[in-house]
């Protein structure tokens, strides 16, 4: 028997605001326990976008994350203007961060050690990430 009315439910989620209550992250004993919220949610955030891959995880959207892997071999002169640029647009689409400024390189050995600046709504932070090229 085919029903008389069909209803199709159909909905498009827009998230107007992140959440700054999450699960707290314990990155010296490696383990999550508990709850954070606020400024250390905020700096977990940033922390998770910046160790994602873009694009390699089902669970994340493709906004989500920082692309890195394809940098692997390409000249520094490319490299490091990219490094920022790929950070810049990774953190942007976070609608708690105002700005990313003041990059710093350092390369030894095939590794880009970049130091940055976070404006957030909740202060600003100082950041390191390393990227193998």
């Amino acid at each position: 028997m085919i029903p008389a009315n069909s209803v199709v439910l159909s909905q498009d989620f827009v998230i107007e605001e992140q959440t700054t209550h999450t699960y707290r992250m314990d990155f010296d004993k490696l383990n999550i326990r508990g709850f954070t919220e606020n400024q250390r949610a905020m700096v977990q955030a940033i922390y998770k976008i910046l160790n994602t891959e873009r694009f390699q995880y089902d669970i994340y959207t493709w906004n989500y994350g920082v692309e890195f892997l394809d940098l692997f071999g390409e000249p520094i002169t490319f490299v490091l203007p990219e490094i920022q640029r790929r950070i810049e647009e990774a953190l942007n689409y976070d609608n708690r961060i105002i700005n990313v400024d003041n990059f710093e390189f350092e390369v030894r050995r095939g590794i880009v050690h970049t130091t940055f600046t976070a404006h957030t709504v909740f202060g600003d932070f100082i950041f390191e990430r390393a990227v193998n090229i």
